[in-house]
């Protein structure tokens, strides 16, 4: 595999995207309602950290990289903390717009006995207004020339429209970068001209309006949304199957995930574009990009919660 990971660190990536915080209560578990057939948790500590775009954020900065995020956060203590932890990252928040209409999405999970038994969304999946769109594009074409890649990580809260994925795919194309979108539309059309896309296997499937049951229909999708849509690279993650690459005028390549125990997939798709990202724009080929982050996936799905890997962690999992 030719590719260095401790290069990673001279890369500065913008992070355009969904931005929200993800909240856990932890507890335990040892008797069940007496009002209804549901577990009682005893919550023993509760924690915070950043989700959505902000995750593809954390996963970027655990392995050396700048980030320059471009977002918006309501004005309560949600987007507060969104704003202070990106501080305490020595992270320029200039790009993040509040819009007090929009109130940041809050994800509330409830964990116990390692195990999530609860998900609580607070969120508001409007649009941005014109005015906010706007000001993103201006932040973008201003900070455009300081990256050596973009990530647009869409969780179709109402940040990621055709428009801003427009401009900016032009943007990057004027200064020769690297755009990777991780999808949430059901309409790729959207990420048209984007330089890779990353769906899941559900995603590609509802995007090709067909059902994925075998290795054929998954090839089939796949090339599909190639012709569609309109770009080089394609990859389609399988969960605990891997991953699935697709190239322009190439066959698909698998890549299979080591078995393992999985405690959490929560986030794992936002690990996979950001080492992906890193691994493309320091000059790896795609498969070997994809097979970092791959590993890189695999670390994470052992966690429990939102977690990154770190470069240690990687390391040892390439030798391994």
């Amino acid at each position: 595999m030719n590719i260095n990971i401790d290069d990673f660190k001279n890369l500065k990536a913008m992070v355009i995207g969904d931005l929200m915080v993800d909240e856990y209560l932890w507890g335990n578990v040892d008797r069940i309602s007496p009002e209804a057939p549901v577990p009682i948790v005893c919550v023993t500590h509760e924690s915070q950290t950043l989700g959505g775009a902000g995750n593809v954020i954390n996963n970027l900065v655990s392995m050396g990289a700048h980030v320059i995020p471009i977002g918006t956060v309501g004005s309560g203590k949600a987007g507060q903390m969104i704003l202070d932890t990106l501080k305490t990252l020595d992270i320029d928040t200039d790009g993040i717009v509040s819009e007090p209409k929009r109130p940041t999405t809050r994800k509330t999970r409830v964990i116990a006995s390692n195990q999530q038994v609860l998900r609580i969304d607070r969120e508001i999946k409007t649009c941005i207004n014109a005015q906010t769109l706007n000001k993103l594009v201006r932040i973008i074409e201003k900070k455009i020339n300081q990256v050596h890649l973009i990530i647009i990580s869409d969780y179709d809260k109402g940040l990621v429209s055709k428009e801003l994925v427009e401009k900016t795919v032009f943007l990057a194309r004027q200064n020769n970068i690297l755009v990777l979108a991780d999808p949430k539309a059901l309409d790729f059309i959207k990420y048209e001209h984007v330089s890779v896309l990353t769906p899941n296997k559900k995603e590609a499937g509802i995007a090709a309006h067909m059902s994925i049951g075998s290795r054929e229909d998954l090839f089939f999708a796949g090339k599909k949304l190639m012709s569609q849509v309109q770009m080089d690279k394609l990859l389609i993650t399988c969960g605990k199957d891997g991953m699935v690459l697709f190239e322009k005028d190439k066959e698909p390549y698998a890549i299979a995930s080591k078995a393992r125990q999985v405690f959490d997939v929560s986030g794992a798709g936002d690990t996979v574009i950001s080492l992906l990202g890193l691994g493309l724009a320091s000059g790896a080929s795609f498969k070997d990009a994809a097979m970092v982050a791959n590993a890189a996936a695999g670390i994470v799905i052992a966690k429990i919660g939102t977690a990154t890997a770190t470069i240690e962690e990687l390391k040892k999992e390439l030798l391994s």
